[in-house]
């Protein structure tokens, strides 16, 4: 973990963003005090299961079908 000023971490994003991404912390001070912190963003491992839902959920035929008036009035401020 190493700490830079604010002016070096403007002039030097990009490969402060590179070092954070191989594993490294990096503190971003202003007047010599920590006020941020670079780090690696976790990433989830576990690939995706594709139809992992298949036939256990579905969408009827009319989901994108106007609401029936007497329920778009709750969302219009009628009721």
């Amino acid at each position: 973990m190493r700490q830079v000023n604010m002016h070096e971490a403007k002039t030097h994003l990009s490969k402060l963003v590179e070092e954070a991404a191989r594993g490294d912390e990096i503190i971003i001070a202003k007047a010599g005090k920590p006020v941020a912190r670079l780090v690696p963003v976790d990433r989830d491992a576990t690939p995706r299961l594709r139809g992992l839902l298949k036939d256990k959920i579905w969408i009827a035929d009319d989901f994108d079908a106007p609401l029936p008036s007497e329920i778009l009035r709750f969302f219009d401020g009628r009721e």
